[in-house]
C-alpha cells in the first residue's frame, strides 16, 4: 500500500490563523506531487508501458511535422529562388510527329514572335529572356555524372533568376549577338568536369563546339520532383551559353520537332500585377497559337502562396493522425488510473475517514495523470527528434524541427492526459469510505 499523507487529516477546531494562499498551495500540492511520485515509481514497469502511447504519439507528431516542414520548406525555397515577380512560360513539345503534325496547324510553338508581341503588349515587364535548352550526346573532359544540360538564355537571364557567380562573369550582349562560344558552369558541372578544380580560362567541347569557360555559378536550389509544370532538373548541372550560340551551334537534325524556343522568363515590376500579367499574356498567346494548348504559364507568387496553403493542411493532417496515438495513450491512462482505485481502495479510505476531502483525491490523482503524460511527452519529443534526425540521415531528406510542433505535441499530450485522468479521479473520490476500509 502506498504512503498515506496524513497531512490532509481535518484542522483542530478553532480559528488557525491566516496564512498567504501561496503558502497553502505549496503545502496542500508538493506533498501531493511527491506522493503521486512514489506511487509511480512503486510499479516502474506499469508507469513506463502507460507512457508509451504518449511517448509514440509525440514522437509522431514531432517527426512527422519535421519530414513535412522540411519537403515543404524546401518546394518553397525553389519557388522563391522562381521570383516572384517574374513569369516563366513553358512549351508543351511534342515528341509524336502525329500529335506534332494535328499542333502545327493550329500554332508553330513558341517562337521569338511570341516574345516580342509580349514585349509591345504588355506593360510593366521590366526584363525578358527567351530560352533554348539541348541536352548533348557528350562532353571533354567526361562527365563523371549526369550529362549536363546546355541552357541557352540571354544575359538578361542572370537578373531574372537572381543567379549568382562565384568566379568569373556572365556573358554580354555583345557576346549573344555574335554567338560567341563562352559558356558559364554550374558548380555541379565544374565538379563533373573538372574535380572541382579552378576552371576559369579553361575549354569544354559539347558534342562538337569548343566553349570558353568565363565564369562558374553559385549553388542553386532544385526541386526533386515537377513543380507546377517546371520539369525536375538539377539548376546546378547546367551548362549557359549565349541563347543565339545555343541555337547556331546546336541545333540538330531533329529540330523540326522542336519549338523556335522552349522558354520564356518576364520580369515584372510588381509581384502584386502577377496574377493579371499571366491572364494578359494568356489571351496574348491563346490568340497567337489558337488555343493550341502547347504552352503552360509558371506564376512563382501563386505557387508560393498555394504551397502554403498545403502545408498548412499537411500539418493538420499529420497533427489529427498522430493524435491517434495520444488518445490511444490517453484511453491507457485512464485504464491503468481505474486499476490503481482498486489496488488503493483502502488507502483512499483512510485519508477520508481521516479528513481528507473529496477535492483533494481528485488532486491526487490528477496530479499523478500529469505525471504521467508530462513524462510521455518529454520522452516522445526526444524520442521524435532522433527519429526525424535519423530518417533525415538515412534517408537524405531534409527535415526541420520546430519549437511550435514540440509544443504543440507536448500541450496535447498533457492535454489528453487530464482529460483522461478526470473520470477516474472522480470515480476514486466518489469512493464511500466506510465500504473503502473495509475492501479487501
Amino acid at each position: 500500500m502506498s504512503t498515506i499523507n496524513v497531512g490532509d487529516a481535518l484542522e483542530p477546531s478553532g480559528s488557525p490563523p491566516p496564512r498567504a494562499p501561496g503558502l497553502d498551495l505549496g503545502k496542500d500540492f508538493l506533498p501531493d506531487l511527491r506522493l503521486g511520485l512514489d506511487n509511480l515509481l512503486l510499479h516502474k514497469l506499469r508507469s513506463l508501458l502507460t507512457m508509451l502511447g504518449m511517448i509514440f504519439g509525440v514522437a509522431a507528431v514531432v517527426s512527422m511535422l519535421s519530414i513535412g516542414a522540411g519537403a515543404q520548406q524546401q518546394v518553397m525555397a525553389f519557388i522563391e529562388n522562381l521570383g516572384v515577380r517574374n513569369l516563366i512560360i513553358e512549351s508543351r513539345e511534342a515528341t509524336d510527329r502525329q500529335v506534332l503534325q494535328r499542333v502545327r496547324k493550329l500554332s508553330p510553338g513558341l517562337t521569338f514572335e511570341d516574345l516580342r508581341t509580349i514585349r509591345a503588349n504588355v506593360s510593366g515587364v521590366r526584363a525578358t529572356s527567351a530560352r533554348k535548352r539541348f541536352l548533348p550526346s557528350k562532353t571533354i573532359p567526361k562527365s563523371a555524372g549526369d550529362m549536363p544540360v546546355v541552357y541557352g538564355v540571354s544575359p538578361a537571364y542572370q537578373q531574372l533568376s537572381s543567379l549568382r557567380l562565384v568566379s568569373g562573369r556572365f556573358f554580354t550582349e555583345e557576346e549573344d549577338r555574335l554567338a560567341a562560344p563562352v559558356c558559364v558552369l554550374g558548380e555541379a558541372v565544374q565538379a563533373s568536369l573538372f574535380g572541382g578544380r579552378p576552371v576559369l580560362g579553361e575549354y569544354v567541347k559539347v558534342n562538337e563546339q569548343w566553349l570558353h569557360v568565363i565564369g562558374v555559378a553559385g549553388p542553386q536550389l532544385s526541386a526533386q520532383s515537377d513543380v507546377a509544370g517546371l520539369p525536375a532538373e538539377d539548376r546546378n548541372n547546367f551548362i549557359y551559353v549565349p541563347l543565339n550560340a545555343a541555337i547556331l551551334r546546336f541545333e540538330d537534325g531533329n529540330s523540326y520537332l522542336k519549338d523556335e524556343i522552349d522558354g520564356i522568363y518576364l520580369q515584372l515590376a510588381s509581384a502584386d500585377a502577377s496574377a493579371s500579367t499571366a491572364r494578359i499574356v494568356r489571351g496574348l498567346l491563346n490568340e497567337a497559337h489558337k488555343d493550341a494548348g502547347d504552352f503552360s504559364i509558371i506564376v512563382p507568387a501563386e505557387l508560393l502562396a498555394q504551397q502554403r496553403r498545403t502545408q498548412r493542411i499537411f500539418e493538420m493532417v499529420m497533427v489529427a493522425i498522430a493524435s491517434i496515438s495520444l488518445l490511444v495513450g490517453g484511453i491507457g491512462i485512464m485504464n491503468i488510473m481505474l486499476a490503481s482505485i482498486l489496488e488503493r481502495t483502502k488507502e483512499i479510505g483512510i485519508r477520508r475517514a481521516i479528513g481528507a476531502r473529496r477535492r483533494v483525491i481528485v488532486r491526487q490523482f490528477l496530479i499523478e495523470a500529469t505525471l504521467i503524460s508530462c513524462a510521455g511527452g518529454l520522452i516522445g519529443v526526444l524520442v521524435g527528434i532522433g527519429m526525424s534526425r535519423l530518417i533525415g540521415f538515412l534517408a537524405g531528406w531534409t527535415t526541420i524541427i520546430s519549437l511550435s510542433s514540440i509544443v504543440l505535441a507536448f500541450v496535447v499530450s498533457v492535454t489528453i492526459g487530464l482529460i483522461f485522468g478526470v473520470y477516474p479521479a472522480r470515480k476514486a473520490a466518489g469512493l464511500d469510505p466506510v465500504k473503502a476500509l473495509h475492501y479487501e
